[in-house]
């Protein structure tokens, strides 16, 4: 009785053999063999009648055909054929066009995330059947990036003739990012700035503070505190931030301030300290392991990739694609057996989880090591280099996502000369806890031994001239990192969609950065104005969250897809055709509608389309833009974020002002981000982390109205200032990250 083990990697073959053993043939599809044919309307491979989609599939090239011709001999002389695909939506997918390619009747789908002999034999125990929801999603995404490629790239790409080769669904999203970023870069203009600090005898350096920001009275002054996922530092961070003073904006303020130093005796204010916990970060995803690798190994998330699929081949870590944190119950287990060995001090009361990110595979591992008594010590000497060097992170990483929270000591004085504070930080572990495997804390800053009102004495002050920077462009890793953030993409195309890019000569990586080229930004501006809404990250996430639903049984994919091109591709591409004509001559040429696009929107087609979606991309609303005073265009939107079922969007080349509905006043505004200052919110006091105004907001909350103040400037919010918050109370306005603050009136009018 012989069984047949189809499986995709010929990298399994022989560690599969050697544990499935006599009976058993095992044979490779050595990845996809069937592709869609490069035939039919626009080379799709596929028609939309009504709410159908007729695919027509050929062997990818012609080895796959003599490997499926190979595979469908073995399949004859067995007596039953088990499908081991990967363990992801595109595993099942090449599974099913093996059933459909070799005529396979009933073939058994066996799972497992790691090549194990438990693990191999466990999934041969016991075989299901294969899931036609995660089948229809991976065809769904199968035409539909063909869809968007080849006719957007036929239809819209080539007719700008400026050397542009292709688009994409997903990688035009992640241009659009990077083009985002670059133009913020061009447009910044650096300010300048001055960091004040002085040194004392005693043996430690306080850097400038506008106020002391005591704690309040009867506070206790130590308190253990547990940091939550959303703070914690991230775990590829590698650079510590260099310390500095609130920045001053003036040489005269600076040197008169070094001047106070010089002159003023100097004392201690305050000394408060506090003991922390820093949880364990959680175990590697795929997007985290390429964030990693890229930081501590320099290595692209291609090459990532690869290594990992080796070790996985290899059978010492589980599958590499995968969102989810989860790890199985046995590991659990046999890391916290390995911790009361070897680290007893590291193992927690309590076996430790981590919550997953929304809509992420649970039911599948992340990147573990097979074996926790597999150390990287052991395998240094039996694996290639960057093998050791991956496994060492993965293994590091898994352990540490088990161990206890790391205990910290943090110190703050503040010392005072004449009206002028300064102010010193140190930190110090006092128990390593997971920082034993995964380190990504800063260094340890002991501060000396002081009491409250002891005088200083004042070695050096200094007034250090610097001017505020761009925006770093993003690494592959960093890239990665925001891929995920937006819901761009999935774990099996980042990497693909930055090789994609650079290969198209639309970004290049310089000194580890990624940078769009010319051409990279020409297209991106083009597709900005040609179609501004595929290219949009919330636009692009909307089809991932899709493309799940289909996964999970909830949507049809072939009523998805129809229904997608007839309501929005469609009519969008014809609109594009037509504005062709009207990009500068450096960037298009005239061009008339295609007779294939054109064919797919009758009059009976279009009204059809309008009646199933009243708010169609293409409708404009009665709402003139702010910032140039064209009438804007409604783009629906599903987000539950949203008030309303749509936005507003201007669609004049060069403006692309959007507008949200706002239920409380019943009209569209800006976002914060583009709204205009309102100098009557201006305070009379300066944000303590960048120097500009606090402004005053109210809003509403639990019924009430509310009254707040933060720093004014929109960019600094989401970074560096977004912990200056003062809270209106009864004292006054008070912040829990900066105390108290006394409001002296509101800014002069003549400032």
């Amino acid at each position: 009785m012989t069984k047949l083990l189809l499986i995709e990697s010929p990298g399994k073959l022989k560690k599969l053999s050697q544990i499935l053993g006599a009976g058993w043939v095992v044979k490779a599809s050595m990845g996809h063999v069937r592709e869609l044919a490069n035939q039919g309307e626009d080379a799709l491979g596929f028609e939309l009648n009504g709410n159908t989609v007729d695919c027509h599939y050929i062997p990818r090239n012609p080895k796959a055909k003599q490997v499926l011709a190979s595979l469908r001999q073995a399949a004859k002389q067995a007596d039953t054929v088990y499908i081991a695909t990967d363990p992801d939506r595109e595993g099942e997918t090449i599974g099913w066009h093996l059933q459909q390619a070799l005529g396979l009747k009933q073939p058994q789908r066996v799972v497992y995330s790691e090549i194990t002999p438990a693990a191999v034999r466990a999934a041969i125990a016991h075989p299901r059947q294969l899931d036609q929801a995660l089948i229809a999603a991976g065809r769904a995404r199968d035409c539909l990036d063909k869809l968007v490629g080849y006719k957007g790239s036929r239809h819209v790409v080539w007719p700008l003739n400026n050397g542009a080769k292709s688009m994409g669904r997903v990688q035009s999203a992640t241009l659009h990012l990077l083009c985002l970023r670059e133009r913020d870069i061009q447009a910044f203009t650096p300010q300048p700035y001055w960091s004040v600090s002085v040194s004392y005898q005693e043996g430690f350096k306080a850097f400038y503070r506008r106020q002391s920001s005591e704690p309040k009275p009867g506070k206790a002054a130590t308190s253990p505190e547990k940091s939550s996922p959303k703070n914690q530092p991230a775990a590829e961070k590698a650079i510590e931030k260099v310390p500095e003073s609130d920045r001053v904006t003036s040489q005269v303020e600076a040197d008169r301030l070094v001047e106070i130093a010089r002159a003023c005796p100097h004392q201690v204010v305050s000394i408060t300290g506090k003991t922390t916990q820093q949880s364990p970060p959680p175990p590697f995803i795929t997007s985290t392991v390429q964030q990693a690798a890229g930081a501590k190994l320099r290595f692209s998330p291609e090459h990532t990739m690869k290594v990992a699929q080796a070790l996985y081949e290899a059978g010492l870590i589980t599958y590499m694609r995968t969102d989810s944190v989860e790890l199985a119950a046995p590991f659990k287990t046999a890391v916290q057996t390995y911790l009361q060995t070897h680290d007893p001090d590291n193992v927690p009361q309590r076996v430790v989880r981590h919550r997953a990110a929304k809509g992420a595979q649970v039911a599948h591992e992340a990147i573990r090591p097979t074996e926790v008594t597999q150390t990287p010590t052991l395998l240094d000497k039996t694996l290639p280099a960057d093998q050791g060097k991956l496994y060492d992170l993965i293994w590091r990483r898994a352990v540490a996502s088990q161990c206890c929270p790391a205990r910290l000591r943090k110190t703050r004085i503040v010392t005072q000369s004449g009206e002028v504070f300064w102010e010193a930080r140190g930190q110090l572990v006092e128990f390593a806890g997971y920082t034993r495997y995964w380190n990504n804390l800063s260094a340890d800053t002991q501060l000396p031994a002081l009491n409250k009102n002891q005088p200083l004495t004042l070695g050096q002050a200094a007034a250090e001239a610097k001017q505020t920077q761009p925006p770093l462009r993003y690494s592959e890793p960093k890239l990665v990192q925001l891929m995920e953030r937006q819901g761009i993409g999935r774990p099996s195309t980042y990497a693909p969609t930055i090789k994609t890019l650079r290969q198209r000569q639309y970004v290049e990586l310089i000194k580890g950065k990624l940078q769009p080229t010319a051409l990279g930004l020409d297209l991106d501006a083009a597709l900005e104005t040609l179609l501004p809404y595929l290219i949009q990250p919330e636009f692009t996430a909307q089809m991932e969250a899709a493309l799940d639903e289909i996964a999970s049984g909830q949507q049809n994919w072939e009523t998805y897809l129809t229904q997608w091109h007839r309501d929005y591709f469609g009519p969008a591409l014809c609109t594009a055709q037509a504005k062709i004509s009207s990009l500068p001559a450096r960037t298009g040429a005239s061009i008339s509608p295609s007779p294939s696009i054109a064919a797919t929107l009758t009059p009976t087609a279009s009204a059809t389309a309008t009646a199933a979606n009243p708010l169609s991309p293409g409708q404009t609303s009665k709402v003139a833009c702010p910032k140039c005073q064209q009438l804007m265009r409604k783009v629906p939107s599903r987000s539950k974020k949203m008030k309303a079922k749509h936005f507003l969007k201007c669609e004049v080349p060069g403006c692309g002002a959007v507008m949200f509905w706002n239920a409380a006043k019943k009209c569209h505004e800006l976002p914060y981000a583009q709204r205009p200052a309102d100098p009557q919110a201006f305070t009379d006091h300066l944000c303590p982390k960048c120097g500009a105004w606090l402004e005053r907001y109210g809003y509403v909350k639990d019924g009430q109205q509310k009254e707040m103040l933060r720093c004014s400037v929109v960019a600094h919010r989401r970074g560096k200032c977004k912990d200056v918050a003062y809270f209106k109370g009864r004292e006054g306005f008070w912040s829990p990250k900066l105390g108290h603050l006394v409001i002296q009136g509101p800014k002069p009018e003549n400032r």
